[in-house]
């Protein structure tokens, strides 16, 4: 009886250990989710809600990951995160990431031979917005004008400066340059304290409709030969036809120049994360085009063409020859 009763008190004891094992088991066997940090661009333009809808979308699909799409100086600010662990993915456009990449130009001496590409998206229009009564109607005529390249960090700063200074004009020093956002550039162009500013973003945007609506702003074309002149240069621009009426008051096609805008990662992600988030795009790829206009002009085929030679990552490489495009 002496035996029962203390072989009863061991159970007794042991249950409880048993129930908290078989606890922590079940605990450690749940899926582990992998925190995909996104940084993508300033709030008034067109790729904040396109990453935003994204990550939304992954967090509702994927059971192992946990994305946040974050609000960005830009393109090399993205880069910059990227290279130093601190994102996981981001949007940038191919010319800024050959140079991250190869460590040259805005990343002269810090190459990151970890970049990859995830998802090529779509052309990226430089859009040159001026006032009308500025008397710009070149980027030639830009010389001594007050203007905003863009926040310092962003993707539109290193535009403005390949543009006009293949145009033959010495940027900075020969323009009263800004380096400001859209936001602020906005209110200094209704406030007649600029004369210009550069964007690039998918079109329509906000900020380029709030300048033509309500700062007496017009779009300015990009002369076909200085875009012959940037190809010759820096093999990812084409040219790009901004068709009329996208804009308020936009009666005329403007012609600009254009560069592939994509979602880029880094190598040392998870082939497998990074397989499921590129195939779960793609997959959703009609609802997403619902709401977000920039990827209207998407096609799907072209997800790896005119990619400035850059690698895919291997794990989107891995859906993209499942679905045939490598």
């Amino acid at each position: 009886m002496k035996r029962i009763s203390v072989m009863i008190v061991l159970v007794a004891l042991l249950v409880p250990s048993m129930v908290f094992a078989a606890g922590g088991q079940e605990t450690s066997a749940q899926v582990e989710k992998t925190v995909i940090n996104f940084p993508t661009a300033a709030t008034t333009g067109a790729v904040y809600p396109l990453g935003s809808a994204m990550s939304n979308l992954w967090n509702t699909k994927l059971p192992n990951v946990r994305a946040s799409a974050q609000a960005s100086a830009g393109g090399i600010a993205n880069l910059n995160m990227l290279a130093d662990g601190e994102a996981q993915l981001g949007v940038a456009v191919t010319s800024i990431m050959y140079e991250s990449f190869n460590g040259i130009g805005s990343f002269e001496g810090r190459a990151n031979p970890n970049l990859r590409v995830m998802i090529g998206l779509y052309s990226n229009p430089n859009q040159v917005v001026v006032t009308e009564n500025s008397g710009i109607n070149s980027l030639s005529d830009l010389e001594g004008k007050r203007f905003a390249s863009g926040a310092p960090g962003s993707t539109t700063e290193v535009e403005t400066a390949i543009h006009l200074k293949t145009s033959g004009i010495n940027y900075p020093d020969a323009l009263r340059v800004q380096y400001v956002g859209f936001t602020e550039a906005i209110d200094l162009m209704r406030n007649k304290q600029l004369d210009g500013a550069w964007i690039m973003a998918g079109i329509p945007n906000a900020a380029v409709t709030e300048m033509l609506s309500t700062a007496g702003g017009k779009l300015v074309n990009i002369e076909e030969s200085l875009i012959e002149k940037l190809k010759s240069q820096y093999p990812w621009y084409g040219a790009y036809t901004i068709p009329a009426g996208t804009y308020p008051g936009q009666d005329d096609d403007v012609l600009t120049s254009a560069i592939k805008i994509t979602i880029c990662t880094d190598a040392r992600v998870d082939d497998d994360v990074i397989y499921d988030l590129t195939k779960t795009f793609w997959e959703n790829f009609d609802e997403l085009k619902e709401t977000q206009a920039p990827l209207k002009k998407v096609n799907p085929a072209e997800a790896v063409q005119d990619l400035a030679g850059l690698p895919i990552h291997e794990g989107a490489a891995r859906y993209y020859r499942e679905i045939g495009l490598l």
